[in-house]
């Protein structure tokens, strides 16, 4: 079993242009979908949150059950679901500006222990900036890397919400001895202002950094960089790509049995570019359709049938 712990959220999506386009509800949050991703793409997933009990968190956790997500591990609470509202560009980006205050995801507190068979566990995006809640998913890494579970990170740089870039920036550096794969976008790594070199010294044993249409490229502990090219599609919106490319990262490593540090280390050239293939074609059919809506592996040709 692969554990996504995270926030899950309602984006509110413009259908026109303007500051007053009516906005469309669109189930959301980057650990969710990762979390949908992988369900959809066929592997056993567990989705480790705390979510409203309001309207939204029900909508929220129906679509987790009907993708095969166990949901057995989020908690509920009374407090209202965390509202992000998107601004989609010319080129199909997508911006967000977040109603964060007092809602349920940012009191999530660790649970004593992690489910059964967990083979991975992936963090991110908003979840580890946002306190209370930060300090119980920082600390639910530490004890699964402790523990020897794979894990990976994919800090999904949201500015607005950080307060104070230099002390993230630092946190960012305190989490990756205990980080196993980290994924992030260009973007991500300019803000944060270090190199892939750099961080896999620090930890990590592989690092993929997303360029959009560009591509991907994985730089690995032992000197090894691997790239591949975009899919070309038509881009409606690139809303949950990047949320898209970990899923299918997991993926895939799960598949080959590849979820340890040590196989990470045995890939090769070869292993590396069927797997950023994979991701790339994956992010690809997401940024083809409107909102968050990850591929199913029967849409994919799953290369290894997992």
């Amino acid at each position: 079993m692969i554990v996504v712990a995270g926030e899950a959220l309602m984006d509110l999506v413009p259908q026109g242009t303007g500051a007053l386009a009516s906005l469309r509800p669109a189930l959301g949050g980057g650990p969710y979908n990762t979390a949908v991703a992988l369900g959809r793409l066929g592997s056993p997933t567990a989705f480790c949150s705390r979510v409203s009990d309001d309207a939204f968190g029900e909508a929220l956790l129906d679509r987790l059950r009907e993708t095969g997500v166990d949901v057995s591990w989020v908690r509920r609470g009374p407090e209202p679901t965390t509202l992000a509202v998107a601004t989609v560009g010319a080129d199909g980006s997508a911006a967000y500006s977040f109603y964060v205050e007092g809602t349920a995801d940012r009191l999530f507190t660790a649970p004593d222990a992690l489910p059964p068979g967990v083979r991975a566990v992936s963090f991110g995006t908003c979840s580890l900036v946002l306190e209370p809640g930060a300090t119980g998913y920082e600390d639910l890494m530490r004890r699964a890397a402790a523990q020897g579970v794979f894990t990976a990170l994919d800090p999904n740089i949201r500015a607005g919400l950080i307060p104070d870039a230099d002390a993230y920036r630092a946190r960012f550096k305190s989490w990756l001895p205990s980080v196993s794969l980290l994924k992030l976008s260009a973007e991500d790594a300019d803000w944060l202002g270090g190199t892939p070199r750099e961080w896999l010294a620090a930890g990590p044993a592989a690092v993929v950094v997303t360029r959009g249409g560009d591509g991907l490229t994985v730089f690995t502990r032992y000197g090894g960089e691997y790239s591949v090219p975009g899919e070309r599609v038509d881009v409606v919106d690139t809303i949950g790509a990047g949320d898209t490319v970990n899923a299918a990262l997991l993926h895939g490593l799960r598949v080959r049995e590849a979820l340890s540090e040590a196989a990470l280390a045995g890939l090769g050239a070869d292993g590396w570019a069927e797997l950023l293939r994979f991701a790339a074609r994956a992010a690809a059919v997401t940024c083809s359709r409107a909102g968050a809506e990850p591929p199913y592996a029967s849409e994919l040709g799953d290369p290894w049938k997992g």
